[in-house]
Protein backbone atom coordinates (compact mmCIF):
# COMPACT_ATOMS: atom_id res chain seq x y z
CA UNK A 1 0.00 0.00 0.00
CA UNK A 2 2.72 2.14 1.24
CA UNK A 3 4.55 0.98 -1.95
CA UNK A 4 1.88 2.50 -4.55
CA UNK A 5 1.05 5.69 -3.11
CA UNK A 6 5.08 6.99 -3.61
CA UNK A 7 4.65 4.97 -7.13
CA UNK A 8 1.80 7.73 -7.43
CA UNK A 9 3.23 10.65 -6.43
CA UNK A 10 6.56 10.32 -8.08
CA UNK A 11 4.30 9.98 -11.20
CA UNK A 12 2.63 13.81 -10.73
CA UNK A 13 5.89 14.84 -9.82
CA UNK A 14 7.31 13.95 -14.01
CA UNK A 15 4.23 14.81 -14.98
CA UNK A 16 4.47 18.71 -13.78
CA UNK A 17 7.83 18.73 -14.19
CA UNK A 18 6.98 18.29 -18.34
CA UNK A 19 4.41 20.05 -18.08
CA UNK A 20 6.71 23.31 -16.68
CA UNK A 21 9.01 22.34 -19.23
CA UNK A 22 7.19 22.55 -22.05
CA UNK A 23 5.57 25.86 -20.90
CA UNK A 24 8.59 27.64 -20.46
CA UNK A 25 9.82 26.29 -23.69
CA UNK A 26 6.75 27.95 -25.57
CA UNK A 27 7.38 31.29 -23.70
CA UNK A 28 10.64 31.31 -24.53
CA UNK A 29 10.07 31.10 -27.94
CA UNK A 30 7.67 33.37 -28.30
CA UNK A 31 10.12 36.23 -26.72
CA UNK A 32 12.54 35.28 -28.81
CA UNK A 33 10.37 35.65 -31.75
CA UNK A 34 9.35 38.82 -30.81
CA UNK A 35 13.12 40.15 -30.02
CA UNK A 36 14.35 39.19 -33.52
CA UNK A 37 11.50 40.39 -35.59
CA UNK A 38 12.78 42.72 -38.32
CA UNK A 39 15.75 41.72 -38.06
CA UNK A 40 17.82 40.59 -41.66
CA UNK A 41 20.55 38.53 -42.58
CA UNK A 42 23.43 40.14 -44.37
CA UNK A 43 23.73 39.78 -47.73
CA UNK A 44 27.48 38.67 -48.44
CA UNK A 45 27.03 38.96 -52.23
CA UNK A 46 29.62 41.85 -53.77
CA UNK A 47 27.20 41.73 -56.84
CA UNK A 48 24.15 42.21 -55.04
CA UNK A 49 25.81 44.85 -52.65
CA UNK A 50 26.68 46.70 -56.21
CA UNK A 51 23.87 46.76 -57.56
CA UNK A 52 21.83 48.00 -54.17
CA UNK A 53 24.45 50.76 -53.70
CA UNK A 54 24.14 51.52 -57.46
CA UNK A 55 20.24 51.57 -57.24
CA UNK A 56 20.23 53.50 -54.00
CA UNK A 57 22.90 56.36 -55.48
CA UNK A 58 20.38 56.76 -58.65
CA UNK A 59 17.35 57.22 -56.45
CA UNK A 60 18.84 59.64 -53.42
CA UNK A 61 21.85 61.22 -56.14
CA UNK A 62 20.01 61.15 -59.78
CA UNK A 63 23.96 61.06 -61.06
CA UNK A 64 24.40 59.23 -64.71
CA UNK A 65 27.51 58.14 -65.95
CA UNK A 66 28.15 58.48 -69.50
CA UNK A 67 30.05 56.51 -71.58
CA UNK A 68 33.66 57.35 -73.57
CA UNK A 69 32.41 57.13 -77.01
CA UNK A 70 28.87 59.06 -76.26
CA UNK A 71 31.14 61.86 -74.72
CA UNK A 72 33.87 61.89 -77.58
CA UNK A 73 30.73 62.53 -79.89
CA UNK A 74 29.04 65.09 -78.01
CA UNK A 75 32.45 67.39 -77.84
CA UNK A 76 32.66 66.09 -81.62
CA UNK A 77 29.37 67.92 -82.46
CA UNK A 78 30.18 70.48 -80.70
CA UNK A 79 33.73 71.57 -82.42
CA UNK A 80 31.98 70.57 -86.00
CA UNK A 81 29.15 73.03 -85.09
CA UNK A 82 31.25 75.81 -83.91
CA UNK A 83 33.40 75.02 -87.15
CA UNK A 84 30.45 75.70 -89.31
CA UNK A 85 28.98 78.65 -87.10
CA UNK A 86 32.62 80.08 -87.73
CA UNK A 87 32.77 79.28 -91.65
CA UNK A 88 28.93 80.74 -91.86
CA UNK A 89 29.98 84.09 -90.44
CA UNK A 90 32.90 84.27 -92.43
CA UNK A 91 31.18 83.79 -95.80
CA UNK A 92 28.46 86.05 -94.25
CA UNK A 93 31.53 88.95 -94.28
CA UNK A 94 33.04 87.94 -97.69
CA UNK A 95 29.28 88.89 -98.61
CA UNK A 96 28.93 92.00 -97.21
CA UNK A 97 32.37 93.10 -98.35
CA UNK A 98 31.74 91.99 -101.82
CA UNK A 99 28.28 93.95 -101.78
CA UNK A 100 30.42 96.80 -100.99
CA UNK A 101 32.98 96.32 -103.40
CA UNK A 102 30.38 96.13 -106.00
CA UNK A 103 28.44 99.31 -104.81
CA UNK A 104 31.38 101.20 -104.60
CA UNK A 105 32.35 100.22 -107.92
CA UNK A 106 28.08 101.31 -109.31
CA UNK A 107 29.22 104.57 -106.92
CA UNK A 108 32.51 105.09 -109.19
CA UNK A 109 30.89 104.35 -112.43
CA UNK A 110 27.93 106.72 -111.76
CA UNK A 111 30.28 109.64 -110.57
CA UNK A 112 31.75 109.00 -114.30
CA UNK A 113 29.42 109.33 -116.14
CA UNK A 114 27.79 112.03 -114.51
CA UNK A 115 30.79 114.14 -114.68
CA UNK A 116 30.49 116.01 -117.83
CA UNK A 117 33.05 115.67 -120.63
CA UNK A 118 35.50 118.95 -121.16
CA UNK A 119 33.50 120.89 -123.62
CA UNK A 120 30.42 119.18 -123.25
CA UNK A 121 27.07 119.28 -123.16
CA UNK A 122 26.58 121.12 -126.67
CA UNK A 123 22.67 121.25 -127.79
CA UNK A 124 20.03 122.71 -129.91
CA UNK A 125 16.47 123.21 -129.54
CA UNK A 126 13.35 124.15 -131.69
CA UNK A 127 9.72 124.63 -130.55
CA UNK A 128 10.25 123.19 -127.16
CA UNK A 129 12.14 120.09 -127.98
CA UNK A 130 15.99 120.55 -127.08
CA UNK A 131 18.58 117.97 -128.42
CA UNK A 132 22.19 117.50 -126.45
CA UNK A 133 25.57 116.07 -127.19
CA UNK A 134 26.78 114.94 -123.88
CA UNK A 135 30.19 113.59 -124.88
CA UNK A 136 32.09 111.89 -127.63
CA UNK A 137 34.29 108.72 -127.24
CA UNK A 138 35.74 105.97 -129.20
CA UNK A 139 34.36 102.72 -128.41
CA UNK A 140 34.71 99.53 -129.93
CA UNK A 141 35.78 100.92 -133.85
CA UNK A 142 33.18 103.83 -133.11
CA UNK A 143 32.58 107.33 -132.16
CA UNK A 144 30.17 106.90 -129.69
CA UNK A 145 27.92 110.09 -129.30
CA UNK A 146 25.57 109.80 -125.90
CA UNK A 147 22.84 112.19 -126.78
CA UNK A 148 19.89 113.42 -124.38
CA UNK A 149 16.16 114.58 -125.90
CA UNK A 150 13.32 116.16 -124.12
CA UNK A 151 10.18 117.83 -125.33
CA UNK A 152 8.96 120.59 -123.12
CA UNK A 153 6.69 121.67 -125.84
CA UNK A 154 2.90 121.44 -125.90
CA UNK A 155 2.65 119.24 -128.86
CA UNK A 156 3.84 115.82 -129.56
CA UNK A 157 7.45 115.68 -131.88
CA UNK A 158 7.54 112.57 -133.63
CA UNK A 159 11.18 111.51 -135.36
CA UNK A 160 12.36 109.25 -137.92
CA UNK A 161 16.13 108.66 -138.01
CA UNK A 162 16.91 107.60 -140.72
CA UNK A 163 16.42 111.31 -142.17
CA UNK A 164 19.02 112.41 -139.17
CA UNK A 165 21.86 114.13 -141.36
CA UNK A 166 25.80 113.66 -139.66
CA UNK A 167 28.37 115.74 -141.22
CA UNK A 168 32.40 115.99 -141.07
CA UNK A 169 33.89 119.65 -141.20
CA UNK A 170 34.59 119.28 -144.34
CA UNK A 171 30.87 118.95 -145.51
CA UNK A 172 30.67 114.97 -145.95
CA UNK A 173 27.84 113.29 -145.51
CA UNK A 174 28.03 110.00 -142.60
CA UNK A 175 26.53 107.18 -142.04
CA UNK A 176 25.54 106.84 -138.58
CA UNK A 177 23.36 104.92 -136.41
CA UNK A 178 21.47 105.35 -133.68
CA UNK A 179 20.21 103.47 -130.41
CA UNK A 180 18.09 104.02 -127.88
CA UNK A 181 16.42 106.80 -128.69
CA UNK A 182 12.59 108.06 -129.19
CA UNK A 183 10.65 108.05 -132.32
CA UNK A 184 7.82 110.35 -130.08
CA UNK A 185 8.32 112.97 -127.78
CA UNK A 186 4.90 113.34 -125.84
CA UNK A 187 4.54 117.15 -124.53
CA UNK A 188 6.12 117.70 -121.10
CA UNK A 189 8.04 114.77 -121.59
CA UNK A 190 10.56 113.07 -119.14
CA UNK A 191 14.17 113.42 -120.76
CA UNK A 192 15.20 110.56 -123.04
CA UNK A 193 18.54 109.39 -123.21
CA UNK A 194 20.66 107.14 -126.59
CA UNK A 195 23.43 107.14 -128.56
CA UNK A 196 24.30 107.66 -132.21
CA UNK A 197 27.83 106.04 -133.63
CA UNK A 198 29.79 106.95 -136.29
CA UNK A 199 32.34 104.41 -137.77
CA UNK A 200 35.77 105.37 -136.83
CA UNK A 201 36.98 104.58 -140.32
CA UNK A 202 35.12 107.24 -142.07
CA UNK A 203 36.96 109.60 -139.33
CA UNK A 204 40.47 109.63 -140.13
CA UNK A 205 40.98 113.44 -140.54
CA UNK A 206 38.12 114.34 -139.29
CA UNK A 207 38.39 117.23 -135.84
CA UNK A 208 34.64 117.63 -135.97
CA UNK A 209 30.74 116.44 -136.63
CA UNK A 210 27.66 118.19 -137.12
CA UNK A 211 23.80 116.70 -136.86
CA UNK A 212 20.59 118.18 -138.04
CA UNK A 213 17.41 116.04 -136.77
CA UNK A 214 13.88 117.72 -137.71
CA UNK A 215 10.61 116.06 -137.10
CA UNK A 216 8.80 113.78 -139.37
CA UNK A 217 6.29 114.29 -141.26
CA UNK A 218 6.04 117.77 -140.40
CA UNK A 219 9.53 119.02 -140.59
CA UNK A 220 8.57 122.22 -138.40
CA UNK A 221 11.63 121.69 -135.96
CA UNK A 222 15.38 121.79 -137.25
CA UNK A 223 17.78 120.33 -134.30
CA UNK A 224 21.41 121.51 -135.03
CA UNK A 225 24.57 120.59 -132.99
CA UNK A 226 27.41 121.96 -134.56
CA UNK A 227 31.13 121.44 -134.18
CA UNK A 228 31.22 118.12 -132.15
CA UNK A 229 34.67 117.64 -131.08
CA UNK A 230 36.45 113.92 -132.44
CA UNK A 231 37.94 112.72 -129.63
CA UNK A 232 40.99 110.17 -130.73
Amino acid sequence: MKLNSTVLLTLILLTLMLGAGSVSAILGFDIGSKALKGVTTPDARPATKFASSKANSMQHGGVTLLREEEILKVVKSRIEGKSKASKLDKSQDDEEEEKAKKEKEVEKAKEAQEKPQPGFPISAESQGVNLAVQSAQISGGDLVLKVKMQNKGTDTAQFLYSFLDVTDDKGRTLSASTEGLPTELPSNSPVFSGTISIPTPLLEDVKRVSLVLTDYPAQKMHLEVANIPVGK
